[in-house]
């Protein structure tokens, strides 16, 4: 079994996430309805994903 060979200071284990940043999403245009949206995503605007309807837009309205 591991075992750590000695302490690990606060200053150590904090700045392992002191480069963590959170970041916003790529958004890309959609081929379709032209709008901003996230890559690899079906279009929440017109529900389209790679030139193909995967959600109606009948089902948006409800």
């Amino acid at each position: 079994m591991a075992v750590p060979k000695g302490k690990v200071s606060k200053s150590r284990t904090n700045s392992r996430f002191a480069n963590y940043k959170a970041e916003l999403p790529t958004l890309v245009e959609c081929p379709h309805c032209h709008q901003k949206m996230q890559a690899h995503r079906v279009c929440g605007n017109c529900g389209y994903y790679d030139k193909t309807e995967v959600v109606s837009q009948d089902a948006n309205k409800e």
